[in-house]
C-alpha cells in the first residue's frame, strides 16, 4: 500500500482514532508501515516462486520430451499464422509464396505406386559363379538358356603372413655384398602390416569396438597377441598419424572462415583417485575446404580455446557458449552465431508458449528455406549472398522487431522458456545476422555438431581415455577420420594408403595424404 493509500485508510478509520494520542498514532502508522513492507516482500517471493515453478514444469516437460518424444527439431505448423508484421503487398505475396513450397529439408516420401524396387548388387564386387545343373537326364535335351539368381554374401575377413624374401648378391672380388631393400615399414621391427594396423585403428576409432574385444577375434583365429602389443601397436600409430596432424593443426590456423563447438571426453587421471577428469575436444571445421580438428584440452575456458585460435583472423562461427565471446571481440575477428541453435531455444518453449514459439520458428523455418533453395540451385557465393538479402534480410529485420516488440509488450517472464529463447536470440542479434555479409558463410554450426557425432558413439562403448596423452593422440585420428566421412572415403583403405606412404612423402606434400587426395586419387 503506497503512502495516498495509507492515508485514505487513516481517513476512513479516524472516527475511531480519534482518542489514540500522537504517539500512539505514530506508532500504529509505523506498525501499518512494517507490515505493508512485508505484504510486498511475500508479493515479490511469491513472484519469484511462480517464475521458478515455470522453469521447472518446463524443465521437466523438456526431460519427458527428451525421453519419450522425437529427438528432431523439425517444426511443420499447418496452422500457423501469417507473420505479424503487414509487408507490402508485392513482398506479402512473394513470401507466402516461399511459405507454401516444400522445404528442402524434409525428406521426400517416393510414392508407393512408383517404388523402384530393390537396389542392384554393387558391380564392384567379386563374383563367385555356382553353376547348378537338373537333377533329371539332359542328355537329349538342347540347353536354351540361364536363370541368374544373385545373393550377397560375407567371408570373414583373414590374416595372412607377408614374408619378405631378399636375395643377397656378393661380388666376386668379396669386396661389395648388395641386398634387397626392405620397404618402409610402419612399425620398425614390428609384426603388425599396415593394413592390419588400419583395420584396428578403424574398429576402435570408427566402429567403436573396444581393443578387448578385438582381442577375442584373435582368440578364434589361434593367434596369439597380448593385450600389452595391441595397445602398444595404436599407440604407435597414433604417433606416426600426428605428422599428418600436426601439419593440419598448422594449417587451421591460418584459416580465415572456422566453425567451432566443443564436447567432454572422460580421461583416466593418477592425481584424481577414484574418478576420471573431464577433459574436452575443441572440434574446428573449415566449411571452405571440409577440414576437421580435433584438439584436446583439460578444460573449457577461453584459454583452452586460444591453442588454435590466438593470433586467428577471419570469420568465427560458435554457438552461444561466452569463451568465444572475448575472441569474437577482437578486431580482426568477426563472429558468427548459429541460427539452428536459436531455433533450439524457441523449439524448447513450444510447450511453454505455442503460439510465440510458433510464430518464432515460422520465421526462422522462412530462413532456412532460403538456404534450401541456394543449395538446390547450387548457386554461387555471389549468388547465394544476392538471394540473401533480397528475401533473409527482410524476414530477419521482421523477426526481430517482432521479438522486441514482444519483450518489451510485457508478460514475458524472463525466466520462463520462451523468454529465455527472446534474450538469447536478441542478445546475440548481430551475430546471428553476420552471415548475411558473404555468400560463403553458412547459417548455422551443424557441420562442426555433425563431425563430432562419432566421437559420441565411441564415449558409449569405450567410456573413457587411459591418459591426457592418449586423448591427444587420439584427436588426430578423430580428425581425419572426420574427414573420411565428410570426402566419403572409406577409412581403411584411406588409413592403409597412409601407412604404406607416409614415410616416403615430403613434409611439403603431407597435405596430399589428406582425405579429399586421396579421394580425387581414386577416381583418376
Amino acid at each position: 500500500m503506497g503512502f495516498p493509500g495509507r492515508v485514505a485508510y487513516l481517513y476512513i478509520m479516524l472516527p475511531a482514532l480519534q482518542h489514540l494520542s500522537k504517539n500512539e498514532l505514530i506508532k500504529l502508522i509505523e506498525q501499518q508501515q512494517k507490515h505493508a513492507g512485508k505484504i510486498e516482500k511475500l508479493e515479490r517471493k511469491n513472484q519469484d516462486l511462480e517464475q521458478e515453478n515455470l522453469y521447472l514444469r518446463a524443465k521437466v516437460a523438456r526431460y519427458e520430451h527428451m525421453n519419450f518424444a522425437q529427438k528432431r527439431e523439425r517444426f511443420i505448423d499447418p496452422n500457423q499464422a501469417t507473420l505479424p508484421f503487414e509487408l507490402p503487398e508485392e513482398e506479402k505475396q512473394q513470401l507466402e509464396a516461399q511459405t507454401t513450397e516444400k522445404i528442402s529439408y524434409e525428406r521426400k516420401k517416393a510414392k508407393r505406386d512408383n517404388h523402384p524396387g530393390r537396389h542392384p548388387l554393387p558391380e564392384h564386387l567379386p563374383v563367385e559363379e555356382v553353376h547348378i545343373q537338373p537333377e533329371e537326364d539332359t542328355t537329349d535335351m538342347v540347353c536354351i538358356g540361364t536363370e541368374v539368381t544373385d545373393e550377397l554374401e560375407y567371408k570373414p575377413a583373414s590374416y595372412f603372413i607377408r614374408r619378405y624374401i631378399r636375395y643377397k648378391y656378393a661380388r666376386k672380388d668379396k669386396e661389395k655384398v648388395v641386398i634387397g631393400a626392405l620397404p618402409s615399414r610402419v612399425i620398425d621391427k614390428g609384426i603388425a602390416g599396415p593394413g592390419l594396423l588400419a583395420s584396428i585403428l578403424v574398429d576402435k576409432y570408427t566402429d567403436h569396438l573396444p581393443l578387448y574385444r578385438q582381442m577375442q577375434r584373435f582368440k578364434r583365429e589361434n593367434i596369439p597377441i597380448a593385450a600389452s602389443t595391441l595397445e602398444g601397436w595404436v599407440r604407435q600409430g597414433l604417433n606416426i598419424l600426428d605428422i599428418l596432424y600436426d601439419h593440419l593443426l598448422k594449417e587451421t590456423k591460418a584459416k580465415g572462415y572456422l566453425q567451432a563447438d566443443e564436447t567432454t571426453i572422460r580421461v583416466q587421471d593418477p592425481n584424481k583417485k577414484g574418478k576420471c577428469h573431464q577433459g574436452y575436444y575443441w572440434v574446428y571445421h573449415c566449411p571452405l575446404d571440409g577440414t576437421v580438428l580435433f584438439d584436446y584440452q583439460r578444460g573449457r575456458s577461453s584459454g583452452a580455446a586460444g591453442h588454435v585460435l590466438d593470433g586467428f583472423k577471419g570469420y568465427l562461427q560458435t554457438d552461444g557458449y561466452a569463451a568465444y565471446d572475448k575472441i569474437g571481440m577482437r578486431k580482426e575477428v568477426t563472429h558468427l552465431c548459429c541460427w539452428a541453435h536459436a531455433r533450439r531455444e524457441f523449439h524448447n518453449a513450444l510447450t511453454n508458449d505455442k503460439e510465440r514459439a510458433s510464430i518464432a520458428l515460422g520465421f526462422i523455418q522462412s530462413l532456412y528455406k532460403v538456404e534450401a533453395e541456394a543449395r538446390e540451385n547450387n548457386l554461387t557465393a555471389a549468388e547465394r549472398k544476392e538471394i540473401r538479402l533480397t528475401r533473409s534480410l527482410k524476414i530477419i529485420n521482421a523477426l526481430g522487431k517482432w521479438l522486441a516488440d514482444e519483450f518489451k509488450g510485457g508478460g514475458i517472464l524472463p525466466k520462463s522458456p520462451i523468454g529465455k529463447a527472446i534474450i538469447y536470440t536478441l542478445d546475440r542479434w548481430d551475430q546471428l545476422s553476420a552471415y548475411l555479409k558473404d555468400g560463403s558463410l553458412e547459417i548455422d554450426n551443424n557441420l562442426v555438431e555433425n563431425a563430432i557425432r562419432p566421437l559420441a558413439l565411441g564415449r558409449k562403448n569405450y567410456l573413457f581415455a587411459g591418459s591426457h596423452d592418449a586423448a591427444r593422440r587420439a584427436a588426430a585420428i578423430y580428425s581425419l577420420f572426420a574427414m573420411c566421412k565428410k570426402e566419403g572415403a572409406n577409412p581403411f583403405e584411406w588409413l592403409k594408403y597412409v601407412f604404406e606412404n607416409i614415410m616416403d612423402t615430403k613434409v611439403t606434400g603431407l597435405h596430399t595424404l589428406y582425405p579429399k587426395h586421396y579421394k580425387q586419387l581414386q577416381k583418376t
